[in-house]
């Protein structure tokens, strides 16, 4: 056989041997209101019951190293939704954006224009506006932080009452929209609620309210003899870090009596009991119908949450790990192999461009983030050594007052510069000091890193 044929014949042969392309998967998004990195059965919390949940990880990718670039509420959903730093796309706080939020380039709106149904069930919270949002085929929401109990909501921009406890009720409206017949690929984005304290948020993004935490009444005994994990910071006063010494008001010094108390703990892993349930019951409703395996579930917090470390409690928004650093697991039988562990960077900025590059759409605004898809192939050239933490000053709470920052953490490194407040700097060796006890900005030795993590920080603080 001439070679020239030879040669056709075998790449005939190759390409028809040759795996397909995976189909463009269907997307399934669980955003969980301030869920720690560490709240998780699969992220090693000793006692809190998440099986189904850590079935994502167990079947799929379990991501070690991911970070909030805000971490903050609203402009974290933000920046899930845009794949953008929140000075690119606008929403710096949790004040009423509205307007804004109307405007955003999302994900879901470029997964709609290549032809996907979408859905969107839960909080929005970028603003107290709960009016649909474009690109959403299906809409359920409802005003500002909304209700635990018997909820005022949204359904496609009529009003509704529901009666029951929210997170069951976002998850039966899930397993609804999951179980439909249809024919083309589907996004839904399911945004809980939990495990957020139950406030009321004003227009100017001022809240009242206790801040109590509600679980459902099935799971109010829930861990009442397990003993509570505490880090090594827990309860210590934030020493070597001026911003945080400064006298407010008449607010008491941060130390163990500011400290995080047992039953708020264990009243938001009893809120996340429900979550858990709901899950399950998803991956139930995806099995009957035979969507399982063609579906990416990926399940994140929108930002991390305080147990007393530094002393502080209630409050994220710092840069801490605590605060800025959160759970990503993701499953993917076409392209994920089971108990995939990842430990690159990866940020709330890369589901947008991840989503987006596995459905075959298009971005129709800049993205900052990165497509995860080269780490579920076990690829990384080039990946990420670092990334900006920002925060935007605002009046909501005393204690964060001024707090403006913006700060840059590297694998080994973390610079806070605070953009509001003079000589208050920090700067933090992770590699020796991972609970962040020791501001090493008046160090000698330390301070030959700064230059490259400004120079660094001054390029990821860009357009």
């Amino acid at each position: 056989m001439p070679s020239t044929r030879r040669q056709v014949l075998s790449a005939l042969l190759g390409s028809r041997l040759a795996p397909a392309a995976p189909p463009r998967p269907n997307v399934l998004f669980l955003l969980i209101d301030d869920l720690r990195f560490d709240d998780l059965g699969c992220t090693g919390h000793p006692f809190a019951r998440t099986p189904h949940i850590d079935r994502i990880a167990r079947q799929g990718a379990l991501f070690r190293n991911t970070f909030v670039t805000t971490p903050l509420c609203s402009p974290s959903r933000a920046s899930f939704l845009t794949g953008q730093y929140a000075h690119r796309h606008g929403v710096i706080d949790n004040t009423d954006r509205s307007a804004l939020s109307h405007r955003l380039e999302t994900f879901p709106r470029a997964l709609q224009r290549a032809g996907y149904e979408t859905g969107y069930i839960g909080k929005w919270h970028m603003g107290v506006d709960d009016s649909p949002r474009p690109g959403f085929d299906y809409w359920l929401s409802f005003q500002g932080q909304g209700s635990y109990l018997d909820p005022d909501l949204n359904e496609n921009g009529k009003p509704s009452k529901a009666r029951g406890y929210t997170t069951d009720i976002f998850t039966e409206r899930a397993v609804e929209f999951l179980s439909r017949p249809r024919s083309r690929p589907f996004c839904l984005y399911v945004a809980h609620k939990a495990v957020h304290p139950e406030v009321v948020q004003r227009a100017d993004g001022s809240v009242s309210g206790d801040g109590v935490f509600i679980p459902a009444e099935r799971h109010r005994t829930l861990y009442k003899d397990d003993p509570l994990p505490r880090r090594p910071n827990y309860g210590r006063p934030p020493e070597g870090k001026p911003a945080l010494l400064r006298p407010i008001g008449n607010l008491p010094p941060l130390g163990p009596q500011t400290s995080t108390d047992d039953e708020t703990i264990r009243n938001r892993l009893r809120m996340l009991a429900s979550v858990e349930e709901g899950v399950g019951e998803i991956f139930r409703a995806l099995d009957r119908s035979g969507r399982l395996d063609d579906t990416l579930i990926a399940l994140a917090g929108d930002n991390g949450y305080f147990y007393g470390e530094h002393g502080l409690s209630v409050e994220r928004r710092l840069a801490y790990e605590e605060s800025a650093r959160i759970p990503l697991l993701v499953r993917y039988p076409r392209l994920i192999r089971p108990g995939t562990k990842i430990d690159a960077l990866a940020l709330n900025i890369d589901l947008a461009p991840t989503l987006v590059d596995l459905a075959g759409a298009r971005p129709a605004a800049p993205i900052d983030g990165r497509s995860l898809a080269p780490l579920f192939r076990g690829q990384s050239p080039n990946w990420r050594r670092s990334f900006l933490i920002e925060h935007h000053s605002d009046r909501v709470f005393p204690r964060v007052v001024n707090l403006g920052y913006r700060a840059v953490r590297t694998e080994r490194w973390k610079y806070i510069r605070y953009t509001d407040l003079q000589g208050m700097d920090e700067l933090y060796d992770l590699k020796s000091d991972p609970y962040e006890l020791r501001n090493l900005i008046a160090d000698p030795a330390a301070r030959k890193a700064l230059p490259e993590l400004e120079k660094e920080l001054t390029r990821l603080s860009g357009p």
